[in-house]
């Protein structure tokens, strides 16, 4: 969306909406901009969620495995949970092999880890970006 278009939405001019953005910005209420990608298109026909145990929460198992999801390319999001489990990871993957050996050999093989839940989407029925205006 263009400044000009994004004015018109809110009923200002160009230039104080401009303004306005940048105060959001720097403030760090607008984080940064995105292109949302199609996923199928880009070879990446598996999307999936995994919910992990840990053997232990203790603070410092909980940071060293938020740690390491950040090296991990198939996951995309990764949220501490409360619950029956500690973290919920939304994977995208080439293909199901690909996921499953991403399980096999790293998440499961994490020495933090104690369970993993999978469950494989079959369609995405929503999609919005993460906060609505």
């Amino acid at each position: 969306m263009t400044n000009v278009e994004l004015a018109d939405r809110v009923g200002i001019s160009a230039p104080p909406c401009l303004r306005r953005v940048r105060k959001l910005e720097e403030a760090g209420i607008i984080e940064g901009y995105h292109a949302m990608l199609n996923s199928p298109k880009l070879g990446l026909d598996l999307v999936a969620f995994c919910m992990v145990g840990l053997k232990h929460q203790s603070e410092a198992n909980l940071k060293a495995f938020a740690s390491a999801t950040s090296e991990w390319p198939l996951v995309r999001q990764a949220w501490m949970v409360s619950g029956d489990s500690d973290f919920l990871l939304h994977c995208v993957a080439q293909n199901l092999t690909r996921f499953q050996d991403f399980v096999i050999e790293v998440l499961t093989a994490n020495e933090h880890v104690d369970t993993v839940r999978t469950m494989l989407t079959i369609r995405q029925v929503k999609k919005l970006g993460l906060v609505e205006l």
